[in-house]
């Protein structure tokens, strides 16, 4: 009889019960409920004692981060053997330096705060920046969505894509794709007044007669990305879609995205997507982290599931 155990948090139920399928286990049976005030109350119904046991659970907003620090408390109460922490979205992860004087570095501030509450073992995908990984002194297992976008962008048949990154941030991560498809790459180079508003933008690179892929790890109000497809469509390019891991879509960024020039936005479902868009297509993570679950509990290797 198997010694895993997976339990779904309220932020990603969708996805658990995929990774549960793809695994071959149902999820194990809980409870979370909260009170009038708003304070959440966990339990586990069913014995965990000497399990290992994988937490599911993607970190958008407050309560999510909240109920999954009670998850791993009350495992550990409950005499689990282990805690793996799988969140496929790490919240917080653009807080991951001081780029301002009296900021907080909030990213790891959630390292701290998962490995306070008892967390063994991290599992999540393309965090927002590397570095996260080393916030953290408990083994992180960092997996990458180019494992599931690089067979969908062979699947296009397109031939020579040019891949773009939307921001200079995102120049290394789209500068490994191109690698994959010896392709080229071209960088927008944008300055913002503020967070989530984009003041310029000027295209590093040349883009026409060029079908071009957009390549992030987020999308949020969607702004930077249909302002740099609307750049790279106006400076010739034949055609331009985007891929983006974790679809935040916060604000007015369906309607941005709609009647932006992109073709397409290809996301995960790292987070449920909250309306239905013509644009937008959603690839699932599951059986990638259904494999890292596998080979975590067999002691096999992690790194044979990213992309070479």
């Amino acid at each position: 009889m198997s010694n895993v155990k997976l339990f779904a948090g309220s932020g990603s139920p969708e996805l658990a019960t995929k990774i549960a399928e793809a695994y071959g286990q149902p999820l194990g049976k809980s409870t979370c409920k909260k009170f009038s005030d708003g304070e959440i109350t966990y339990s586990y119904d069913e014995t965990i004692r000497g399990c290992h046991v994988f937490l599911i659970q993607s970190t958008k907003g407050s309560d999510s981060i909240v109920e999954l620090m009670i998850m791993i408390d009350a495992a550990k109460r409950a005499s689990a053997e282990s805690v793996t922490v799988v969140t496929p979205y790490f919240g917080y992860a653009r807080q991951d330096r001081k780029d301002k004087p009296r900021v907080s570095i909030a990213a790891k501030l959630m390292a701290n705060m998962l490995q306070a509450a008892g967390a063994s073992r991290v599992v999540t995908c393309d965090l927002h920046a590397d570095q996260i990984q080393g916030f953290f002194d408990i083994p992180v297992d960092h997996l990458v969505g180019a494992s599931i976008f690089v067979p969908y962008i062979k699947s296009l048949d397109i031939d020579q894509p040019l891949f773009a990154a939307p921001d200079v941030g995102s120049t290394k991560r789209v500068r490994e794709f191109a690698k994959l498809f010896a392709a080229d790459m071209v960088i927008c180079d944008k300055h913002r007044k503020r967070a989530n508003e984009v003041a310029s933008m000027q295209i590093i690179g040349n883009v026409e007669g060029r079908d071009v892929i957009l390549i992030d790890d987020m999308i949020d109000t969607g702004g930077t990305l249909s302002k740099a497809a609307n750049l790279i469509m106006e400076k010739g390019a034949k055609s331009v879609r985007a891929l983006c891991t974790h679809p935040i879509l916060s604000g007015n960024a369906y309607d941005n995205i709609e009647n932006s020039a992109l073709t397409e936005l290809i996301v995960t479902d790292s987070l449920k997507l909250e309306k239905e868009s013509s644009k937008i297509k959603a690839m699932s993570l599951a059986d990638l982290f259904a494999k890292a679950i596998k080979n975590i509990d067999e002691n096999g290797s992690i790194s044979s599931l990213f992309v070479n």
